[in-house]
Order: C-alpha cells, then structure tokens, then sequence
C-alpha cells in the first residue's frame, strides 16, 4: 500500500471516529481513566447553533433607549416615556455601517434594566407606543429587524431579565411576564439568531429580587426560534469575564459541567440539552487537562467577549472624543476573535437615532486596516511538509472544513513550510476544525535565518481562531510545532500576514 493511500486510510479513520461523536456534552464516570478523559474531551464538538455562531466573529450590540435620552446608564424605571424622541432614527444605517465595517450580526437591546421596551408590547404601557415617536405608532425591535433582513445581517434581541418598572417583579408573576414579553420578541419579528441575558439581579419597584425561571424562558426559545444561540445567562454561550475587550490567551471551549448543567446532561441519549450557567466561568483557567481531570462532565460553552466601542454602553455626547481608535480595536480584535472567542462591540445610537461620526468613522478605519492586514496569506505558494502529516495542503487551501491531521495516534507533530521567495511577516494565524474538536494543548513557530532555526512565537490553545502577534521577521523557511494535542490534532488554516500600518 503506498503513502498517498495510507494517509487516505488515516484520514477516513479519523473522520470515521468523529462521525460516531457529535454531542456538545459528556458525562465523565468514575472509571474513567485520564486517557479516557482527554479523548471524550476531544471529541465534544459545537451544536450547528454554536458553530454558525463562533463562525460570526464580527458581531454588534445597539445599545438604544430611554436611557439614551435622559444620559444615563441604568435607568431607575421611572422615567417618562415622552422623552423618548429620536427625530431621524434610521436602523438602516446602523445595520449598514456595521455590515460594511466587517460585522456579521447585531444585538438590539429591546428592553434594558429601567423596563422601557422598544417594541409595543402589549404587556405594559412603558414603551414605545407611549412615546411621541411616530405618534406612538413606531417599532424599533421590527426596524432594526428589517434592516437585518435587508442586509443580510443576523438579527438578535437582549431583554433584560431585571425590570424596574415592571409591579411584579420579584413574584412569581414576572416571570409569566417577562414569557409574554419573550414570545413577542421570538413571534413577530422573523428569524431571531441569538438571545441574550445578562445576569443583572437587582431590586424592582416591591424592593425584591427576582427568582429567575431560565430553564422556561430556555424552553420557550428552544421551542420558537430553535436555531437562537442563548448567550451569556444561557446554554450556548458564556461571558469571557471582563468587559475590556481582552479574553483569555488559553481559551478552552470544553469546560467542566457544573452541577446544574450535570442534572441536565445525565441522560446520554440527548444530543444536546440547555442548562441555567451556575458558578465562575470567568477564571484564567476553565479547562486544562488538571481541570477536566476531575470534571464529572463536560461541554461545549464558548466565549463571547464584549466591549463598547465608548466608555458608557449608551451614548454621551461628552464621549464623542472618547472613541476607541481603529488601531484600538484592531488590538480588541486580537484579544477576542485572535483568543478562540466571538467579539460583541457596542456601537451606540444617539438621540437623533443615528450612528454618530466618530464611531462610524473609527469603524470605516478599523475594516480598512483589517482588509490590508488579512487580504493575502503569505504563506500561499509554500510547499509543506510534515513527516506524520495527513493532507498538508488542506492548510493553506482556504477552505475550513479541510483539515490536515497526523498518523495513527500521533499527538505531536513538526509542519515545515518553505517560500518560493522571502516574505516579511509579524502576525500567525492558525484555526482547528472545531467540528472535529478542540484539541492543540501548546505549540511553537521557528523560522530559519539562513543559518540556524530561532523561536518567534509560542501559544497553548487554538480553537476556532488563533492570531499571534510577534516582532516582524524575514525568512524563507517556517516550522510550526505542535508540542501537545488531545487526540491527533485537525488544523484547518494556516496563515502569515504583515499588519497593516
């Protein structure tokens, strides 16, 4: 049998071994041994809801509402729905700035913590229909819904779970409530592609907490809008822990169950279920081999890392000079999308309704230096070799369902790419086929200097996307070696770029 067969022979292996496992979850037993661990954790793939998701990595949230009016951050619920007027509120415009800088899908925040909601519900007078806009007739939620669908951009909704205004919160009714407010949203507006929850809790107008029923509203979502991610109070997506817009250079997808996910998840036969989050998921560390060695499940959670593109989540007309730079965010890009996570930047209407220039301007800066960054792989035209290796042209043929993957059980490996020509370059990029898994645990790149081979770069997880950054060097020749894998490593792109400057 000659080499081109054999390694058709261990790919269709390895494709076969992940045919068999599709879930996003597994339970750990008590006999199960590290071995055993680290290959069910290798084999924990995203549901299609989370895949689509990660694959987004540009996503947007539209922070608009009373608040926007009375310059505040958090509204006390008692504000006077006349005062929301916004006198040229085009959605059109915010979607198609967004659209052109790069972002794939907006968020739009259809009722905050003062309980004023966007739409015209029918289950209270504080909102839109109660405002002089458009004589009371006006819908923000359907506008911003169209402009999606007119676009071509996912359309998601944030309802805050916490209402100010709402007279039962804090009782059992609010959450009947606070279903009806959910079914509007998930009813009347078209395909919705993410929810999203906070976790804020604080006191209503009774002076009490609310008792959160997630495991309802989750049913209700699963149930009207199946194809939703619910990120950050939810089951498909959790909050990196900050919001600086900087995630975690190790950032594992596969984390340990908690004990409320675990309830969930002790039926095997499911293939996917939806828990209520309970405990940290912000730590440095959520999955190390020493921390799922002593999980008693694990799931497939990915970050979700959020930041606004001003100080404050609403407009300020006092921070119009407190923008973040197009160089700003392309550091923010870095640290979310370049760290295995999916960045949300808040772009804030103001009080005309209206994207403001200096966010729109740093936005058009920010896809202008992104496109001359990333517009071409210099590593295209290199030839590729690796003495374990199995379909090394997979790496740089652009195409992420291809995948190149190592003999028999091989964990490590060493990708030897050579240049027709030297190339100068300061950023790797690097992503696994996260269908098959989260697997590199470490690696390291070399290049060689025409006499000798010298370390430049270094990291521990990939997932979805990878970008490091280094100091710029000039070379014909790189290695890229994989110290570490659970299982044989699938590594689906390769890339070398120069920042733009």
């Amino acid at each position: 049998m000659n080499t081109k067969i054999l390694a058709a022979v261990a790919l269709l292996s390895v494709q076969a071994g992940i045919a068999q496992q599709k879930k996003n979850h597994v339970l750990i037993h008590p006999g199960d041994t590290e071995k055993d661990i680290i290959a069910k954790a290798a084999n924990i793939v995203p549901s299609p809801r989370q895949l689509r998701w990660q694959q987004l990595e540009l996503t947007t949230f539209f922070h608009f509402g009373v608040n926007t009016f009375t310059d505040r951050e958090w509204g006390n619920g008692k504000e006077d729905p006349q005062l929301f007027n916004p006198t040229a509120l085009d959605a059109a415009q915010w979607v198609k700035t967004v659209k052109a800088a790069g972002f794939k899908q907006v968020i739009i925040t259809a009722k905050h913590h003062d309980g004023f909601c966007l739409w015209p519900t029918n289950t209270t007078s504080h909102s839109v229909k109660s405002s002089p806009w458009k004589q009371g007739r006006g819908d923000v939620v359907k506008e911003v819904a169209e402009a999606c669908k007119k676009y071509k951009v996912g359309f998601g909704v944030y309802l805050s779970p916490w209402d100010r205004n709402a007279a039962s919160y804090g009782t059992d009714a609010y959450n009947d409530f606070f279903v009806e407010q959910l079914t509007e949203l998930l009813t009347q507006y078209g395909p919705v592609d993410e929810v999203w929850f906070d976790g804020a809790n604080g006191e209503g107008p009774n002076g009490k907490k609310q008792v959160y029923d997630f495991n309802r509203y989750y049913g209700v979502i699963r149930k009207l809008q199946p194809a939703a991610t619910i990120a950050i109070m939810g089951p498909d997506v959790r909050w990196v822990g900050t919001e600086s817009g900087k995630g975690r250079e190790m950032e594992w997808s596969v984390v340990p169950a908690d004990e409320n996910m675990l309830q969930k998840i002790a039926d095997e036969s499911q293939q996917e279920v939806a828990f209520a989050p309970a405990g940290d998921k912000t730590a440095q560390d959520l999955g190390s081999r020493e921390k799922i060695s002593t999980a008693k499940g694990l799931v497939w959670y990915p970050a979700e890392t959020d930041v606004s593109i001003r100080p404050g989540w609403f407009y300020h007309a006092k921070e119009d000079d407190k923008v973040k730079s197009p160089r700003r965010l392309v550091d923010i890009y870095f640290s979310s999308v370049g760290y295995n996570s999916v960045l949300l930047l808040n772009i804030p209407p103001d009080k005309r309704g209206l994207l403001a220039d200096p966010d729109v301007n740093s936005l058009e800066g920010f896809r202008q230096l992104i496109q001359q960054t990333f517009d071409r792989n210099l590593a295209k035209g290199a030839t590729i070799s690796a003495q374990n290796g199995v379909n090394t042209k997979a790496l740089l043929d652009g195409k992420y369902n291809t995948y190149f993957t190592t003999r028999s059980n091989d964990t490590t490996t060493s990708i030897e790419l050579t240049l027709p020509a030297a190339i100068t370059c300061n950023i790797l990029s690097l992503q696994e086929n996260i269908t098959v898994g989260q697997r590199i645990e470490k690696f390291s790149a070399e290049y060689f200097d025409g006499a000798q081979w010298k370390p430049f770069t270094a990291g521990t997880t990939v997932g979805y996307k990878r970008l490091l950054r280094f100091d710029a060097i000039t070379t014909k020749k790189i290695r890229l070696k994989i110290l570490s894998s659970r299982l044989n490593p699938a590594l689906s792109e390769l890339g070398l770029y120069k920042l733009a400057q």
